[in-house]
């Protein structure tokens, strides 16, 4: 397999400042627009320095003039002072705030018109073509930017003011400390400023690869048994490891970049006091008071160091973050991309057909015979007589309105719902009579409220499978692209609490739950709804790609486009085949394929 050779940190740069130089004309725009409210919170901040200024200023002068003179009184006063300036904090908040919706709001509603335009413009100049993307541009990017955007504005604008009133009682209590201080403090934070592009670029780089290397395998898993029999195996096999180790460069160079922050963060947060305590006896042969040291290690420990540790923080994460997520919203002439290896052409994908265990290899995978369901002796059946035959390794999706009788159809596939009449088989073999701990083994059912456990990630994951090694189980949170989430739930071993998850959340673990699950047969009950068309178009290709046979209820046309035939239930007059197919003989697969291309 040939080796990619990673590409020279200087171009992830130019590339970060091609970024740089696509959003940073447009904030520039939206941020003059708005003076009024950066100068309403400017002066609120201008209060918060004054804040920061009293409380090292306030507690030297308690010492200096107070305890260490003897002085109680004195003392307590000035540490009165300092009190009364820490409780005034509570307005300055407020009013923060306020001025920072103002800013931010307006930011949100901007790109949410910017994305439908995008979209829109797309579709009249392409009607063919599906903006898959469009939907998490609309949501999920932009709640990313308003969130990251709010932060950033509320920690460089503390740092900002807080260093004003820190560097301001350091000069009133001795102008030496500014010599000890100012040097490690810019030095750090120029070192890390310097990063701040090319870790945009490289996380830029690292998501675009990820994504890539993600499209490929859904693509190799449908098309397997085509690649063996065309013999070009050793041919994709060299494209995909090319992929494959520029990924994993990507990711070397990231953690390069982010080595040399945290270097950053050490020298302007730790160094500053360090020196100070060095310079100590220096600094008492100058003059300068024990109150004054005592009042300089409070500006640095509680508030300029602080202060600073945060702004590092966000900008090496939500800033970069920002920057990328803003860049997918500039569209113009001169863009640049991250080059990646020409996709791979595949042949069409066929039926895939490999079986699982001791089940007979010539039984389909799903078989349901006459089957008729009525809820109650008198009402109208919700299915009459279906008959339905899904081979093994097949992708199905059913679609049909609202009520028609989907999730009917996979309670009765799952065993979970006797037919009035009918039968149901699965590999061959009855659904009627089997006990729960069999039905378990040959199908798993994944409704549309996941159910998350208390307990940790691991618990929740191996639930359905409880010998599965590690291994398994970081192949199945890489494969369905939950590295993210479960980074932030703390790792594998992390407990997990299932009211603080979003539903979106919940059913990406019970989907990487059905990934490790031995069971041949995955049904999904809409069990993707609360992920945005990016997420859901991973986890479906993943679970398609998982040998065995995948049914999905599809809420989009994308997922009844990914399968391989199409399950349409109309009534009593249910329709069966290709997506093309489809669409020249059925009127309602028409209605549902406009309705869904309009919204």
């Amino acid at each position: 397999m040939p080796k990619h050779t990673e590409a020279p940190e200087h171009t992830g740069t130019a590339a970060g400042r091609g970024m740089l130089h696509r959003v940073l004309p447009q904030g520039r725009r939206f941020l003059s627009r708005r003076k009024r409210v950066l100068v309403a919170l400017g002066g609120w901040s201008l209060l918060e320095s004054a804040q920061t200024f009293l409380g090292g200023y306030c507690l030297a002068r308690a010492l200096d003039r107070g305890f260490l003179a003897g002085d109680t009184g004195t003392g307590l006063v000035w540490l009165a002072v300092a009190a009364g300036a820490i409780l005034v904090g509570g307005p300055l908040v407020r009013g923060v705030f306020g001025r920072l919706a103002e800013l931010v709001e307006p930011l949100r509603d901007a790109l949410v018109r910017r994305a439908v335009g995008q979209a829109l413009s797309r579709a009249v100049a392409d009607p063919a073509r599906t903006d898959g993307g469009a939907v998490s541009r609309v949501t999920h990017q932009t709640e990313i930017v308003r969130d990251s955007f709010a932060g950033l504005v509320l920690t460089a604008r503390s740092f900002v003011f807080t260093a004003l009133g820190a560097l301001a009682g350091l000069l009133a209590l001795a102008p030496q400390f500014l010599l000890v201080v100012v040097p490690p403090l810019v030095l750090g934070l120029a070192l890390f400023l310097a990063t701040l592009v090319p870790m945009a670029a490289a996380q830029r780089s690292f998501l675009d690869l990820d994504e890539a290397v993600a499209d490929r395998a859904g693509a190799l898993g449908a098309g397997l048994r085509d690649i063996a029999a065309c013999g070009t195996g050793a041919r994709i096999a060299g494209r995909t490891g090319g992929l494959i180790d520029a990924a994993a460069g990507s990711s070397r160079v990231l953690a390069r970049w982010a080595a040399v922050r945290t270097l950053a963060l050490g020298v302007a947060g730790q160094l500053p006091v360090i020196l100070l305590l060095f310079a100590t006896p220096w600094l008492l042969r100058q003059g300068v008071t024990a109150g004054a040291l005592a009042g300089a290690l409070v500006y640095l420990l509680q508030s300029l160091l602080p202060a600073l540790h945060t702004l590092m923080t966000a900008l090496g994460a939500a800033g970069t973050r920002l920057l990328v997520v803003l860049d997918r919203f500039v569209e113009g002439p001169g863009a640049v991309s991250v080059p990646l290896p020409a996709p791979v052409p595949l042949p069409p994908a066929r039926v895939r057909t490999e079986g699982r265990g001791g089940d007979r290899p010539s039984a389909p995978a799903v078989e349901v015979s006459s089957v008729t369901v009525a809820y109650g002796p008198g009402a109208p059946p919700v299915l009459a007589g279906l008959d339905l035959r899904v081979e093994r390794g097949e992708h199905v999706a059913v679609v049909g309105p609202s009520g028609i009788g989907k999730s009917t159809l996979t309670s009765v596939v799952a065993g979970l719902l006797a037919p009035g009449r009918g039968g149901v088989f699965l590999a061959g073999e009855p659904v009627s009579g089997r006990s729960a701990r069999e039905l378990a083994a040959s199908r798993v059912l994944v409704p549309q409220q996941a159910y998350v456990f208390t307990g940790t990630v691991r618990d929740n994951l191996l639930h359905l499978s409880p010998g599965a090694p590690t291994s398994a189980i970081v192949r199945a949170v890489g494969a369905l692209g939950l590295d993210g989430l479960v980074g932030r739930l703390g790792g594998l071993d992390a407990p997990v609490d299932p009211a603080a998850l979003s539903q979106g959340e919940r059913q990406s673990l019970s989907l990487c739950r059905a990934y490790l699950s031995p069971a041949p047969l995955l049904i999904l009950d809409e069990a993707t709804c609360h992920l945005d068309p990016v997420a859901e178009a991973r986890a479906e290709l993943a679970l398609a790609a998982r040998p065995g046979t995948l049914i999905v209820v599809a809420h989009r046309l994308s997922s009844a486009r990914r399968a391989d035939r199409v399950l349409v239930l109309d009534g009593t007059r249910p329709e069966y085949g290709t997506h093309d197919e489809l669409l020249g003989r059925s009127a309602l697969y028409r209605d549902l394929v406009g309705h869904w291309q309009g919204a």
